[in-house]
């Protein structure tokens, strides 16, 4: 189970602690903020995070994003593992330079999780 953020986002929002992991050393890093954004086509992870388990962004690939508001970026990509909930997400993601990252639907659509926005609470349905 999980708590809202209300400290970092008005309204209060959903927010996991994934651990990240270098799978070519096994180097983790525990307890890495990611808002549950289930309207995020993709997962973005905050670089400084990523580079804490030794890895680098991936030389010469990047991707261009569009945001809701419709400005674009360009961002790098990183391989690693996330462990959230039990179950081991190993994929190619994308690197943002904020403390917060976002859980994507291309994780989310691989869960079933309840919202409890009354008591500020997510919970992974079994």
């Amino acid at each position: 189970m999980g708590n809202y953020d209300a400290e970092n986002f008005d309204p209060p929002a959903p927010v996991a602690h994934v651990t990240l992991r270098n799978p070519a050393t096994g180097d983790v890093l525990e307890k890495v903020p990611l808002l549950i954004d289930s309207g995020a086509d993709t997962t973005l992870l905050p670089s400084e995070a990523v580079e804490k388990i030794g890895i680098n962004a991936e030389e010469n690939r990047a991707f261009e994003v569009q945001g809701f508001s419709g400005d674009t970026n360009v961002l790098k990509v990183a391989r690693l593992d996330i462990l959230f909930l039990n179950k081991t997400f190993k994929g190619e993601y994308l690197l943002i330079d904020r403390p917060i990252g976002v859980l994507g639907r291309n994780i989310l659509n691989k869960l079933r999780i309840i919202f409890d926005g009354l008591r500020g609470e997510w919970r992974e349905q079994k």
